[in-house]
């Protein structure tokens, strides 16, 4: 009989000599997901038999893995913040350094309740955790994406969570009308020169998720252009940029009125986040 303790040292393994970084940990998250398990759960069941049905799943997971097909888009579903998403490749899967600019954000000071528009939202974890976390402080959420995929998985997230928002297809702010007290963005960022230097699971996310061209600025330029006229007077502007383009931003900010709050740093001290307000 198959346990879990085999199925994650010869998984493990396998993945090792795939080069997966972190093969272990993958191999639990995998397995975990499988048993509809907790991780910490495996390390008191390794005894505990297999079934063949799962085995099955999980073999072909593992292949997959093993061809670089992110873990997130084989179990479907992601933690960020206290919260579970649905994730897969109709939008950018989200990084732990989004959930350091949600913290930010929650130490910052705006009108409440509060009119909140995420730009680009994806899959929505971004504007969705923040008016979770607010609850009644979130009078409104918008969510815009010009991508109709990302909407609709967007719209699964916001119902599986039981948040009012209100989606809207939308090319930055072509199509938002009205004043908002916080706007979130996590836009395309990477620069055409670094696709060949990006890690294979990267290349699962869209395209119009990653690229902005030449320098990875071509979005944040005309939002940082826009973004005063949808703010309310005190408003807050939060974004997540490139690891080298916070000063950049922050000055594309300051150049269309707006007063530099900070540049918070991610978990590796780069200043990623660029935070402004309307005066």
């Amino acid at each position: 009989m198959t346990t879990i303790l085999d199925v994650l040292e010869k998984g493990a393994a396998f993945l090792t000599q795939k080069g997966i970084p972190d093969a272990r940990p993958n191999m639990e998250l995998l397995v975990a997901h499988e048993l509809g398990l907790r991780r910490m759960d495996l390390y008191l069941r390794f005894d505990q038999p297999i079934e063949k049905d799962h085995l099955t799943s999980l073999r072909e997971k593992l292949k997959k893995r093993g061809q670089r097909i992110p873990l997130q888009h084989l179990n479907g579903v992601i933690h960020f913040g206290n919260y579970e998403f649905k994730t897969d490749n109709r939008a950018l899967i989200p990084r732990p350094e989004t959930e350091e600019l949600v913290s930010l954000i929650h130490k910052q000071s705006f009108s409440k309740p509060s009119r909140i528009l995420d730009v680009g939202c994806g899959s929505g974890v971004l504007g969705l955790t923040i008016a979770k976390d607010l609850g009644t402080d979130c009078e409104q959420l918008v969510l815009a994406d010009l991508s109709t995929e990302a909407l609709a998985l967007c719209e699964q997230n916001a119902t599986a969570l039981e948040i009012p928002a209100t989606l809207v297809e939308s090319d930055l702010f072509t199509e938002i009308d009205g004043a908002f007290d916080l706007i979130v963005a996590n836009l395309p960022y990477i620069a055409e020169s670094e696709r060949g230097n990006l890690e294979p699971e990267v290349l699962y996310d869209p395209e119009m998720a990653l690229f902005s061209g030449a320098d990875g600025l071509d979005l944040l330029r005309p939002f940082a252009a826009q973004c005063a006229s949808f703010l309310n007077p005190g408003g807050l502007v939060a974004l997540e940029v490139g690891y080298d383009q916070g000063s950049t931003v922050a000055n594309l900010l300051t150049e269309a009125g707006l007063s530099l709050v900070a540049i918070g740093e991610d978990l590796n001290q780069i200043p990623r986040f660029p935070l402004a307000r309307k005066a």
